[in-house]
């Protein structure tokens, strides 16, 4: 009998132990209670607590946790009404804080959200609402961290997920940005049509620049084969009247030497006034020595002719 109950004693100190062991996983961290008040927090590891006298008031999460709000109507400074949804990312860094804080972490936070996000929409409009999410988000990330840090929360990011303006409002900006997109279409085309006009004109330009340079050539090339041909006409007539005159001297020279009088010589550069007029002339300059002669050329050819004498 005592063996009995000895053994139901052991199995009871058993079972009691090994509820009041504790395991704290990854990540997480546990509220220790002694007699109500706050006696520690339990990292990662096994932990042992009092029966009756210590629990375990709150077990936390230290992961970033991510919370998805409800649509929040905000008016903007432009009296535009319109519904905004945001998404907060935070993480526990003060586990005992947490637990003692705030009543409702979660809602807390919402409802500071909604708070923050009224007081910054309302000091924009609507273009500068829609254009802004960044300083927006920017501005919301760094009052909820300040708002949250006493109770052992950071806020590391906010984004506002939607924006929906209401739907005349949704309406008429997709009207603006049709025409918008309507004017960067022509603005586009009449460039292009520019920019194809101009290249037109270029090539145009290189071509009669080309045409100019190309009948330029060909003039100086016509020009050149003009001179040549005029230099070898020239040098030709030259060449001509050098044999000529070669001739003349030769037969001058020859008739010398056969003894003839000076006669003979006058009628022979008589002979080559002849030939230099070539019968082009007008009008023949004699020189002086040359006029005595006219009437012996005369007589000589009224000798040669006896028929006349006779008559």
């Amino acid at each position: 009998m005592g063996l009995m109950v000895l053994g139901v004693l052991l199995v009871l100190v058993i079972l009691i132990l090994a509820a009041n062991i504790r395991i704290v996983p990854q990540a997480h961290a546990y509220i220790l209670e002694r007699l109500g008040g706050y006696k520690e927090t339990w990292g990662v590891g096994i932990h042992f607590k009092i029966p009756i006298l210590d629990r375990v008031a709150k077990r936390v999460s230290l992961k970033e946790q991510v919370v998805d709000f409800e649509p929040q109507a905000v008016i903007t400074k432009d009296n535009v009404t319109m519904q905004i949804d945001t998404v907060i990312f935070f993480q526990i860094t003060d586990p005992k804080q947490y637990a003692y804080g705030v009543e409702n972490p979660i809602a807390a936070i919402e409802n500071l959200t909604a708070t923050t996000l009224r007081n910054i929409i309302g000091d924009l409009e609507l273009d500068e609402t829609l254009t802004s999410r960044e300083t927006i988000n920017s501005e919301m990330r760094t009052s909820l961290d300040i708002a949250t840090d006493p109770w052992g929360i950071k806020v590391n990011r906010v984004e506002l997920k939607n924006i929906m303006p209401p739907t005349a409002i949704q309406d008429a900006m997709e009207k603006q940005m049709k025409a918008e997109r309507e004017r960067r279409e022509a603005i586009l085309k009449a460039e292009g049509e520019k920019k194809s006009t101009i290249l037109v004109a270029e090539g145009k330009k290189e071509s009669l620049i080309l045409e100019a340079e190309a009948e330029k050539q060909a003039a100086i090339l016509n020009a050149e084969a003009e001179k040549q041909k005029r230099i070898k006409e020239a040098e030709g007539q030259a060449e001509a009247i050098r044999t000529v005159q070669k001739a003349s001297a030769e037969g001058i020279e020859f008739i010398k030497q056969a003894g003839a009088d000076d006669a003979v010589l006058t009628l022979k550069s008589l002979e080559a006034f002849a030939k230099a007029a070539d019968g082009r002339a007008t009008k023949i300059i004699i020189p002086s020595e040359l006029q005595g002669i006219a009437g012996l050329t005369k007589t000589i050819a009224e000798v040669a002719r006896p028929d006349k004498a006779a008559e």
